[in-house]
């Protein structure tokens, strides 16, 4: 009885674990068998699922099998993360695009952290100004009295001791040289910030080109959207006329034809919309395709300025590549002058003192004159006079001066460059602002023109040739005419950038 009550308490235990590990994979039926399964969807996705799925992979940049890995991950270590782009469409203006890229985009850092270095170097040749402080600890065990035999002409005798000090030596001149080093060094600095700017102008009028390019692809796929609708409501017209015997199968096929060339006028402002939006986001600092509904902030677009010679003036007092040029020109010629100084002397003072608490005890006959004391010190002056070093000075003195003499040179050339350039924009400007209003009565023109083609072909007096004509003239004028609104502000932004205007 004992065994069997052993027995039955330990079924009574398993059955419920027995139970519970069958409860995920089985339900019980009122039958005491295990019911059917539930019916499941299919597991392969349709094409048209799939799809959009693929389209994502491929825009993360990330293998299948590491997308769960990408969405559950905490970000990358700073410094390396990208700015997140924002879901959904983005609303921006220009002036916030240029925000984000000057907050985004790594050029801008880049500049800032070269020059950031270059201060750093700056400080490094100082350091030659300054005094320098050292400490030392000595502690020899040697042969007593013994005498070095070769590699050393001074302190040859040996002798066991051990002492600490400190030495201090500071340049007292080198007839300007450290000098004229320290303020090629701080020029180069301001050379530095000078290129961070330049390349801060740089990123906006990137972002101002490719906001303006972005907006306008965007127009130019309004029109196209427009123009299919337009050819798509002539050609069903058509063909319930063609359907009637009222007009011929060749108008059927001119509006067939027409409405064709209007597709694919806006696959291609499609193509373009997505193209030049992926410029956008790239100047921005985003890795990733964003949506963005533009808007420009300018609703009248202001004449372009009247007097060329003033901005060219502008341009020349405020252009920060030139301001880094000039810079630079004026740090070679303090290199220059530095490397002309090396063949002065240079005087400088050295001081030491310190203590010997281990040092022989013999003072008589055997080692006169050593260590006579615990504790020692002196200061001396010493001047180093260049005799003669295989030219190598003479030859460093005559490669910085050329160097002066190009730096030179290459600050003119940029002065020509800028007056060439600013003068150049700003015809470009004054046309591009003409072409606006000639675009403008052109658009206006093409429109009342195909107003009348279209009540011609109606009442029976016009033919199809002359309708598609029309079509084809007003749907270039209405992309003239957005080109030439968008092309005008961009060549304004154009000007701005090329006389330097702060952004």
């Amino acid at each position: 009885m004992t065994r069997a009550n052993t027995l039955l308490c330990t079924l009574l235990l398993i059955l419920p674990t027995l139970l519970s590990a069958q409860a995920p994979d089985q339900r019980v039926s009122g039958d005491g068998l295990p019911s059917a399964p539930e019916p499941q969807s299919s597991s392969l996705p349709t094409p048209a699922v799939a799809a959009p799925r693929l389209e994502v992979s491929l825009a993360a940049g990330l293998p299948r099998s590491t997308e769960l890995q990408a969405d559950s991950s905490m970000g990358q270590a700073p410094g390396q993360q990208a700015p997140q782009a924002p879901a959904g469409a983005m609303h921006l203006t220009r002036a916030q695009a240029e925000q984000l890229a000057l907050k985004n985009n790594p050029r801008i850092s880049v500049g800032r952290l070269l020059a950031l270095a270059q201060h750093q170097i700056y400080r490094e040749t100082r350091a030659a100004e300054l005094p320098n402080f050292n400490g030392a600890m000595t502690a020899v065990d040697a042969n007593e009295g013994s005498r070095i035999g070769a590699g050393a002409l001074t302190a040859s005798r040996l002798l066991e001791h051990a002492g600490t000090g400190v030495s201090l030596s500071q340049l007292i001149t080198d007839f300007g040289r450290t000098v004229n080093l320290v303020s090629s060094a701080k020029l180069q600095e301001k050379a530095q910030n000078a290129n961070a700017l330049a390349t801060v102008e740089d990123i906006v009028l990137a972002t101002d080109q490719a906001f303006y390019n972005a907006l306008q692809a965007q127009a130019l796929l309004k029109v196209a959207q427009q123009t299919v609708t337009t050819r798509q409501s002539v050609e069903h017209q058509v063909d319930e006329l063609a359907k009637n015997k009222l007009k011929s199968n060749l108008d059927l096929a001119f509006a067939q034809v027409n409405l064709s060339q209007a597709k694919l006028l806006q696959l291609d402002a499609q193509n373009n919309v997505d193209s030049t939006s992926a410029a956008l986001s790239a100047v921005l600092g985003f890795d990733k395709q964003v949506s963005y509904e533009l808007s420009d902030e300018e609703s009248q677009t202001p004449a372009p300025p009247p007097d060329v010679d003033v901005l060219i003036s502008t341009a020349l007092r405020q252009r920060p590549d030139l301001q880094a040029l000039a810079y630079e020109q004026q740090a070679a010629e303090k290199f220059r002058r530095a490397q002309r100084d090396q063949l002065l002397p240079t005087i400088s003072t050295l001081g030491l003192v310190g203590v010997t608490p281990v040092r022989p005890d013999c003072f008589g006959n055997c080692f006169p004159n050593y260590f006579v004391s615990s504790w020692y010190g002196a200061i001396g002056v010493n001047m180093n006079i260049p005799i003669f070093n295989g030219f190598l000075f003479t030859a460093q003195a005559s490669e910085a001066n050329y160097k002066a003499q190009a730096a030179a040179e290459s600050t003119r050339d940029l002065r020509d460059r800028v007056v060439r350039d600013v003068r150049t924009a700003w015809l470009s400007t004054n046309t591009a602002f003409q072409r606006v209003g000639v675009a403008a009565e052109l658009a206006k023109e093409a429109d009342l023109g195909l107003s009348l083609a279209q009540s011609r072909y109606q009442l029976g007096l016009g033919s199809i040739v002359e309708l598609s004509q029309a079509q084809l003239q007003q749907t270039d004028a209405a992309i003239g005419y957005v080109n030439a609104q968008y092309q005008y502000r961009l060549s304004l932004s154009t000007l701005n950038f090329e006389i330097g205007v702060q952004p």
